[in-house]
């Protein structure tokens, strides 16, 4: 079972169906792009965080799933500072800060292989209507949801590993490896999967 970025628990978004869930990001997500209200944007936020430092992560582990992100978030405020009043930019980052602990809460509660199911049925209309296959979405997500943490983890070895050496660790020497070797498993786990037959040909 792919289980990586799953966390086992019994909080209340543990206990509730997986589409439930993805229905409620997706309002949510709409809702809060229509809303330029920065109290709601606020009220939405704490929300987000509650439920998302309700699903069992150690702080540590919570901070560390979302720290690249909210980094990201945060530069892009500090750029829009230059074109936007302060109150846009805080509207702007707690919408998407709030999307960000709310995703990041659904993906711990939730196995990739449910994920997956759901997803499957959620398409299959579109599939029979000609216009994406199911499998292949819903197999093309789990294996974004499953391998990205891995990637993060690949980069942090190879930054090590350029420290144990001696070498200076600068982005440019560290992308090149991690694309080499992202590609070296991403060979091996495309001809996993031709081999299992989980995708149509």
């Amino acid at each position: 079972m792919l289980t990586s970025l799953h966390i086992e628990g019994n909080s209340l978004l543990h206990r509730l169906p997986v589409r439930a869930k993805l229905v409620a990001l997706l309002v949510l997500s709409i809702g809060l792009f229509l809303s330029s209200s920065l109290a709601l944007q606020t009220i939405a936020f704490i929300i987000a965080a509650g439920l998302y430092l309700s699903v069992g992560l150690s702080p540590k582990d919570a901070i560390k799933r979302v720290g690249f992100v909210f980094l990201t978030i945060f530069f892009l405020a500090a750029v829009n500072l230059f074109y936007l009043s302060f109150a846009e930019v805080a509207t702007l980052t707690l919408r998407l800060m709030a999307l960000v602990l709310f995703a990041a809460a659904v993906t711990a509660t939730t196995t990739i292989s449910a994920f997956m199911d759901e997803v499957t049925i959620l398409l299959t209309p579109l599939e029979r209507l000609g216009l994406v296959r199911a499998a292949d979405v819903s197999l093309a997500l789990g294996l974004v949801l499953r391998f990205v943490p891995d990637i993060f983890a690949r980069y942090e070895a190879i930054r090590e590993a350029h420290r144990a050496r001696g070498l200076p660790v600068r982005p440019l020497t560290i992308i090149g490896p991690l694309i080499i070797l992202t590609l070296k498993d991403a060979d091996t786990i495309a001809a996993a999967i031709d081999a299992r037959g989980f995708r149509r040909q």
